[in-house]
C-alpha cells in the first residue's frame, strides 16, 4: 500500500509540473484531442504524459518498415507530392508546411563548383570543337538531388500515453510522426527535421487501404501488416527521448548525453510499465 502511496503521489508531482506541456494539446469543446484517432475524454483520464521517442530504420525490428519499394517514408513523401497529406513544420500541428518548404528540405543543395567538378556543366570553350555556338551562360543538366527515402531512416514520435479509468486500460495515443534528415547526409551534420505529419491524417489519408503502406513481415509474408496496424500493434522498437516536462527538456539535457541518456531512457520505459503493472491493485 505505502508503494501505491507513493506511485501516486509521484504520478501526482509529474502531472503538476507537466500541466503547462499538457494544456498545450487541442482539445475541442466536448474534451476531445482533435489529434487523436480515438480520443479519450479529458474526465476520464486518470493521468497522461507525452512521449517523444526516435525509431531508427536501421534497427533490426524496424527494418519491416523499409521494405525495399515499400518505405514508410516514400510512402509518405509520395502522398505529399500527389497533393493527398500537407506536411507541418513542428509536431505542435497548428502550422502548415508548404509544398516549395517541404522540396526544398527533401533536395540536396548542390554547389556549382560541384557540378563543375562532374562535368555536369557545359563550357563555352569546349562547343566550339563541335561546330555549335557557344552560350553566353553554361547549361546545368537536369539531375534528381532529393534524398531517397531508404536514406531517411530516422523518425520520430510524439504520443500521449493515458490511462483511461473508464476501460481501466493504458492506451498509446500516437499524435505526430516527424521523418528526420540523419546528421551524416545532412550539410549542417545534425538530425534535422524534414517534416511533421498528424497521425491521424496518415491514417486516414495514406495508410488505410494502401497496397503500398506495407510493413512487411520476414518470417511470413502472409502475415504482412498495413503500417496503421503495425503502429497500432506497436510492432516496432522505439527509444524515448523526452517526457512532457516544465522546461521542455530532452532526457539527456537532464541526465547528460551519450550513455547516461541511453540508462534513463531504458529505464524510464521499464517505469511505465511498472507503472501500469501497480495501477491494477489500486
Amino acid at each position: 500500500m505505502k508503494n501505491l502511496m507513493k506511485y501516486f503521489v509521484s504520478m501526482c508531482s509529474i502531472l503538476c509540473a507537466c500541466h503547462l506541456c499538457l494544456a498545450q494539446a487541442e482539445r475541442d469543446e466536448f474534451g476531445y484531442n482533435i489529434n487523436s484517432i480515438r480520443p479519450i475524454h479529458e474526465n476520464n483520464q486518470l493521468y497522461r504524459v507525452t512521449l517523444w521517442s526516435r525509431i531508427d530504420g536501421r534497427e533490426k525490428q524496424n527494418q519491416s518498415l523499409y521494405a525495399k519499394e515499400q518505405e514508410i517514408t516514400k510512402t509518405i513523401i509520395e502522398a505529399v507530392k500527389a497533393g493527398i497529406l500537407r506536411p507541418f513544420a513542428n509536431d505542435s500541428l497548428t502550422t502548415r508546411m508548404s509544398y516549395e518548404d517541404f522540396i526544398s528540405k527533401l533536395t540536396i543543395a548542390t554547389p556549382e563548383e560541384d557540378l563543375e567538378d562532374t562535368g555536369l556543366w557545359m563550357s563555352t570553350d569546349s562547343t566550339e570543337d563541335w561546330g555549335i555556338e557557344p552560350r553566353e551562360t553554361p547549361v546545368p543538366v537536369a539531375v534528381s538531388n532529393e534524398y531517397f527515402p531508404k536514406q531517411l531512416y530516422l523518425l520520430e514520435l510524439k504520443e500521449d500515453l493515458v490511462f483511461d479509468k473508464g476501460r481501466s486500460r493504458t492506451y498509446y495515443d500516437v499524435q505526430a510522426i516527424t521523418i528526420m534528415i540523419p546528421a551524416e547526409i545532412n550539410p549542417k551534420g545534425i538530425d534535422e527535421p524534414l517534416a511533421t505529419f498528424s497521425y491521424k491524417e496518415l491514417v486516414s489519408n495514406v495508410f488505410q487501404n494502401n497496397a503500398q503502406a506495407v510493413w512487411y513481415n520476414n518470417q511470413n509474408e502472409k502475415q504482412n501488416h498495413n503500417l496503421a496496424d503495425a503502429i497500432e500493434l506497436r510492432l516496432f522498437s522505439s527509444h524515448i527521448l523526452k517526457f512532457s516536462n516544465a522546461q521542455d527538456a530532452y532526457i539527456e539535457d537532464i541526465y547528460g548525453s551519450d550513455k547516461n541518456a541511453v540508462i534513463a531512457s531504458m529505464q524510464l520505459a521499464h517505469k511505465l510499465v511498472e507503472n501500469d503493472t501497480e495501477i491494477w491493485e489500486y
